[in-house]
């Protein structure tokens, strides 16, 4: 009995911790424009609907290979690959998220760097993603 008790408990607190972190996720994309502004930040407002599609497909895909214990043998090509991809999502994600809150610009205005202000953002960008790769392969 108490089994039963524990595992409807268990389920519980993950449905709500999926539907907590989800709605997150779905308030973080719509209230802050996040897309719109990427497809602004990339100047490629033609591909938005690919913007959500991917948001959404692997969204789908990541819950399925967790939910049914996907796993694969990963060879190091498709280890770089989804690295790459992984790293230029938050990268750009990252991106969007500075134009939103409007850090850099109203850095760049006061600093007198104003149209170096996509170059600083490529460097920020380059800058933690060396970062990343020098904590990942040097420690």
């Amino acid at each position: 009995m108490w089994t039963t008790v524990l595992d409807l408990l268990e389920i519980l607190i993950g449905l709500a911790g999926g539907i907590a972190v989800g709605s997150g996720m779905v308030a973080f994309l719509v209230v802050l424009d996040i897309i719109p502004r990427l497809t602004q930040v990339t100047r490629s407002h033609r591909y938005i609907h690919w913007y959500e599609g991917s948001v959404i497909a692997g969204s789908l895909y990541w819950t399925f290979a967790d939910f049914f214990n996907w796993a694969g043998r990963l060879t190091l090509f498709s280890t770089v690959v989804t690295g790459l991809l992984a790293g230029g999502f938050v990268g750009l994600l990252a991106a969007a998220l500075t134009e939103v809150i409007n850090v850099l610009p109203i850095l760049a205005k006061r600093i007198g760097m104003k149209k170096y202000m996509m170059h600083m953002l490529f460097a920020m960008i380059l800058g933690k993603v060396l970062g990343s790769l020098f904590e990942w392969l040097v420690y």
